[in-house]
C-alpha cells in the first residue's frame, strides 16, 4: 500500500511539472484554435442525463395514471399531465406520442404479471381446472380493485398486441405458457386433443379479455369480474372436456 502511495505522489508531482512546461505552448495553440479550448465533457454525463429523461418519463406516467384513477380516461387531457408537471406538450410529445401511449408501460407490466403467475402454475402438481381457475380468479381481483386504471388500460389499447406492437413479446411469453399448461392437460386426459393446443389458448385468452373489456365499461348486471371470469373459466372448461 505504501509503494502504491509514494508511486502515485511522485505520477502527481510529474504531472504537475508537465502541466507547467507545457502551459505556454497549451496557450499558444488556444490563441490560434479557440474552437479546441473547451474541456472534455465526463463520461458520466450521458449516463446522468439519460437517468434525468428516465425519470421524467416515469413522472408522466404516474401523474397520467393518477389522473386516470381520478377523473377518469376521457376527461383526462395531455394539457392536464404537463400543467401538473409544469413541462411543455412538446416536451410530453417527446416522450409519448398520445395519452394512450402513456399506458402501454402498464399493459406490459401486466403481461409480464401475466406470464410470471403462468410460470407459477406450471410449476405445481395442480390439475388443468384448479390451475385455470386459480390463475384467472386471481388476475381478476388485481384488475377488480384497480376499475379506473385498468378501464383506461381497455379504452387505450394498451394490452392489445395490435394496437400497441410495443406489448407482442410478452404477451408471446405470457401465450405460450398458457399452450404449455393446456399441452399438459392434453397428455392427462384432462382437456380434449381434438383441437391445437394454439386454438384452445386463443379461445381462453379472448374469452377473459372480452369479459374484462366488457366489466370495465359496463355498470348494468353483476359488478363483481371474480364471478364472471369464474363463470367464463367454468363454461371454457366445460367445453374442452374430453
Amino acid at each position: 500500500m505504501v509503494r502504491v502511495e509514494v508511486a502515485a505522489r511522485r505520477r502527481s508531482r510529474n504531472q504537475r511539472s508537465s502541466v507547467k512546461r507545457n502551459a505556454p505552448a497549451q496557450n499558444r495553440r488556444a490563441q490560434l484554435h479557440p474552437a479546441q479550448n473547451h474541456p472534455v465533457q465526463n463520461h458520466e454525463v450521458p449516463g446522468l442525463r439519460e437517468r434525468k429523461k428516465a425519470r421524467l418519463r416515469q413522472q408522466i406516467i404516474d401523474t397520467a395514471i393518477r389522473l386516470f384513477r381520478k377523473q377518469g380516461y376521457e376527461k383526462t387531457r395531455v394539457d392536464d399531465i404537463v400543467k401538473i408537471l409544469e413541462i411543455s406538450q412538446p416536451t410530453f410529445f417527446r416522450y409519448f406520442p398520445s395519452k394512450d401511449a402513456v399506458l402501454r408501460d402498464v399493459g406490459k407490466l401486466g403481461f409480464e404479471c401475466v406470464a410470471e403467475r403462468l410460470k407459477s402454475e406450471l410449476s405445481t402438481k395442480a390439475d388443468t381446472t384448479e390451475r385455470l381457475h386459480r390463475l384467472y380468479h386471481d388476475m381478476a381481483l388485481e384488475v377488480e380493485a384497480d376499475r379506473p386504471l385498468w378501464k383506461a388500460v381497455v379504452l387505450s389499447g394498451a394490452m392489445d398486441p395490435v394496437r400497441s406492437p410495443e406489448v407482442r413479446g410478452v404477451e408471446g411469453v405470457a401465450v405460450s405458457r398458457l399452450r404449455e399448461i393446456l399441452a399438459q392437460g392434453q397428455v392427462r386426459g384432462e382437456i380434449t386433443s381434438l383441437f391445437p393446443v394454439v386454438h384452445l389458448a386463443e379461445f381462453m385468452e379472448a374469452l377473459y379479455h372480452t369479459v374484462v373489456r366488457q366489466w370495465t365499461v359496463d355498470l348494468t348486471g353483476p359488478h363483481k369480474l371474480t364471478e364472471r371470469v369464474d363463470s367464463a373459466v367454468e363454461f371454457f372448461l366445460r367445453g374442452v372436456k374430453p
